[in-house]
């Protein structure tokens, strides 16, 4: 199981992601052979929640300041409530995440992490999922909602919840292997 060797991916958290949704898929995508790095705007280590329990801390392997998306294959963006709505305010981290769609680069983002997405204004017209109670943000910002698993609309793969991560996964390291996806450039 190394369809992934020799890519690079980054996955962008911050204090209270929400653990099992950064773990599962640094588990899937290092079992498939890629190299993976923790990208945060602080250095050290980020606080992961299990819902509203603290859970298992993560080190970071670099700072989003100093990171770029030519350094990577694709991007994830974990969940939890805080996570993406720190990372949404954060310059460096919405330039990080823009340059992977202007890339046509795979991303995923799952639960709260399409806030991210939508102040990186990269979901105009694209068909997406997310949890429940950022839907009407997410339409409002463009996207077309819909309440599946998993939704891939070209190499953007996005899920629900932690029930959802073994098609989130799965999916994203088919995008992955896949690579660059020529109609994933952000509008302009």
């Amino acid at each position: 199981m190394s369809h992934l060797t020799g890519k690079r991916v980054a996955i962008l958290a911050t204090d209270g992601f929400e653990e099992s949704e950064l773990l599962e898929p640094l588990r899937a995508l290092r079992e498939h052979g890629a190299e993976v790095d923790v990208v945060s705007p602080g250095s050290g280590t980020i606080q992961g929640m299990r819902h509203f329990d603290k859970g298992e801390s993560v080190k970071v392997d670099r700072k989003v300041s100093d990171a770029s998306a030519g350094d990577y294959d694709a991007l994830v963006i974990p969940g939890g409530l805080f996570n993406p709505d720190a990372l949404r305010n954060d310059d460096d981290a919405i330039r990080f995440t823009r340059a992977f769609f202007e890339a046509g680069k795979p991303v995923g983002a799952i639960c709260h992490g399409p806030w991210v997405l939508v102040n990186a204004g990269v979901v105009e017209d694209r068909e997406l999922t997310s949890v429940a109670n950022i839907q009407r943000d997410l339409e409002n910002a463009g996207a077309r909602w819909v309440d599946r698993e998993v939704v891939v609309d070209q190499g953007l793969v996005t899920s629900r919840t932690p029930k959802d991560l073994p098609a989130f996964c799965a999916k994203l390291v088919e995008e992955i292997a896949e690579g660059r996806h020529a109609g994933q450039e952000a509008a302009a």
